[in-house]
């Protein structure tokens, strides 16, 4: 049997080579893409919610992957119905709708989802940066600041409910050009039409990918992918004329003006007259025959940026919604799609704000102007303010007393780890100094809640915590905890030390953890048949916690042999046998401790 990484670089090459995908039915029949996709899945806490069954990854084994394959060998898969639940959306009250699929629907889409990534992968437009490897939203903004230069207008496009409205006979249309396996098609079909569960009453799923599952970001990205060509093959040509712009003659009279000034002794008049030339563009910027259209999309967020008059931008957006409504039979909101001028207005732009530079004053060495045109990125005042809402009262920063029964360390680490993340976000942004005023009100918030556990004044907080670091930038203050460990390196917790520092190529890779050469530890030890409690061989089962707090035992009872094994390597996952794991779930683990003996169960949901 050929192991994941060969069977999928087959499937790449195929992709990268244009040519149809055939028999890829029979994939499915191969362990080796379910433990590939084990270990990628293991690792996410989502691994251990249930969906409409109690089953999660907790008790996985091959003897689960081999009963999925023998089902799908004989065409006898059935996918469960999610669970509905739903979750906030950001600066809204409305609430968007998740799907929790069973732990074997999970795996069984990340198998599929590998198999069409590999194969599509390489086929999609270099435009589209939203669920690809090696893309991300910093992949996205990097595009935008280095090419689209001269920017007039930006389009922002909004697609209503786009991933709920996804045409079920569309997208299976899309997929049938390139792969010519009925039986993987039905596979995919039937999980679309799935349906879910809300308050345990059944609901039919008749469009949309499905919300939450593994599959369906790949999913949209092969339907969107007809919105990424029509752009390339049909509204950037036609948009795009012109190799340079024609002199502006008022420009050129005042250039021309100064030359014969300086030529005649008279360097006052011409140095003004050439302060007036900065105040003139070059170009001609009314020329008819010179327009460029740029365009860039993550995942349902579209932006355009078009240089040429607005009637034509607006003339861009319609026919951009009558492609989706008529293609797609998708929509585009016509209150969300907006046309920003600029360098007047910024446009909103997964999280950042984006405008155009206009600076006659900003000059090189050389005295010509080196700014204007450019896109400039913003943080947002409302992100700021958004950012800085759960730690302020009344308008004045608060401690949190949700956060009064945790640790020193824990706390100082949330604060920082909370903080660090804004600000590499933030990164690629000119005014990333704007973070400073959200700095501020994390820190007293942090050393209010502090004082607060404690039971003491702000003042004392600083005094015991205060220390100076050495970073790159110079010495910093910071606040720092350290947790002393017997015969291990002390854990240490830092507030600060994150320097405000602009960097054009900042790069938050938002990509899963690769695997590399198909195989981890985690896998190596499942694969070794050995029950890492009583040493027994046979068929493995791996235990699972949700993290590794749930290995602290409070109390005076030591803890069970199984939790002390997991605490001491620091794994979240334990190989056990079937009677271990059975014992561990019926609290039959137990150790003596003062003439008697307790039972302990593992913390499971």
């Amino acid at each position: 049997m050929r192991n994941a990484e060969t069977v999928l670089g087959v499937i790449r090459e195929r992709g990268r080579r244009g040519l149809p995908l055939t028999g890829i039915y029979r994939q499915l029949f191969n362990p080796e893409l379910f433990l590939h996709a084990y270990a990628k899945l293991a690792r996410n806490r989502g691994a251990m919610t249930p969906g409409v069954t109690a089953e999660t990854v907790d008790g996985m084994c091959l003897a689960g992957i081999q009963a999925i394959i023998a089902r799908l060998r004989y065409e006898r898969y059935r996918w469960s119905p999610v669970r509905r639940i739903y979750i906030a959306k950001k600066r809204s009250r409305k609430r968007r709708p998740l799907g929790l699929p069973t732990w074997s629907d999970k795996l069984l889409q990340e198998v599929i989802r590998s198999i069409l990534e590999a194969y599509y992968e390489p086929q999609l437009s270099d435009h589209c940066h939203g669920f690809r490897p090696g893309r991300g939203c910093h992949t996205a903004l990097t595009e935008i600041r280095r090419t689209w230069k001269g920017v007039v207008w930006f389009i922002e496009g909004d697609i209503a409910q786009c991933f709920d409205s996804l045409d079920h006979g569309v997208l299976m249309s899309i997929l049938r050009e390139k792969i010519q396996d009925n039986r993987f098609l039905r596979v995919i079909e039937n999980l679309l039409k799935a349906g879910y569960l809300e308050q345990w009453v059944y609901h039919a799923t008749l469009s949309g990918a499905p919300q939450g599952g593994v599959v369906s970001p790949i999913l949209s990205n092969i339907y969107l992918d007809r919105l990424d060509q029509y752009v390339e093959q049909v509204l950037l040509p036609r948009y795009t004329t012109g190799k340079v712009r024609r002199h502006n003659r008022a420009y050129t009279r005042q250039q021309a003006k100064a030359a014969r000034l300086e030529s005649w002794g008279c360097h006052t008049e011409a140095r003004a007259c050439r302060r007036q030339m900065r105040m003139l563009p070059s170009g001609d910027p009314q020329e008819p025959g010179y327009r460029r259209l740029r365009y860039v999309r993550y995942a349902d967020d579209v932006l355009l940026g078009f240089t040429g008059p607005r009637s034509e931008a607006v003339a861009i957006k319609h026919q951009l919604g009558n492609f989706l409504r008529e293609q797609l039979r998708l929509t585009l909101s016509e209150e969300k799609t907006l046309i920003t001028h600029g360098r007047t207005e910024a446009a909103r732009f997964l999280g950042y704000d984006l405008l155009v530079f206009h600076a006659d004053h900003k000059l090189d060495k050389a005295g010509r102007r080196v700014i204007n045109g450019k896109i400039g990125l913003r943080v947002p005042r409302d992100v700021v303010q958004a950012k800085s809402q759960p730690y302020k009262r009344h308008g004045k920063p608060i401690h949190r007393a949700e956060m009064a029964h945790d640790t020193v360390f824990s706390i100082m680490a949330h604060y920082q780890q909370g903080y660090r993340g804004l600000v590499e976000y933030y990164r690629m942004a000119y005014n990333l100094i704007a973070l400073d005023e959200l700095h501020r009100v994390m820190e007293q918030s942090l050393t209010m809640t502090l004082a607060n556990k404690l039971k003491t004044r702000v003042s004392n907080i600083y005094d015991r915590y205060r220390h100076t670091i050495q970073t790159p930038d110079g010495p910093r203050k910071v606040l720092k905890v350290i947790v002393p460990r017997e015969g291990r390196r002390p854990l240490v917790a830092q507030w600060g030390g994150i320097p405000l520092k602009w960097r054009a190529s900042a790069a938050l890779d938002d990509r899963p953890n690769p695997i590399w050469n198909g195989r981890n530890e985690l896998l190596a030890r499942l694969l070794a048949d050995t029950c890492e409690l009583c040493g027994a061989r046979g068929d493995m089962a791996v235990h699972h916690v949700r993290a590794l707090a749930d290995l602290q035992q409070r109390g005076r009872a030591a803890r069970p042999a199984w939790m002390t094994q997991m605490a001491a390597r620091q794994r979240k996952t334990l190989v056990v046998c079937a009677a271990c794991h059975h014992n561990i779930h019926a609290g039959r683990a137990q150790r003596s401790t003062h003439g008697r003996t307790r039972t302990l169960e593992s913390r499971m949901s």
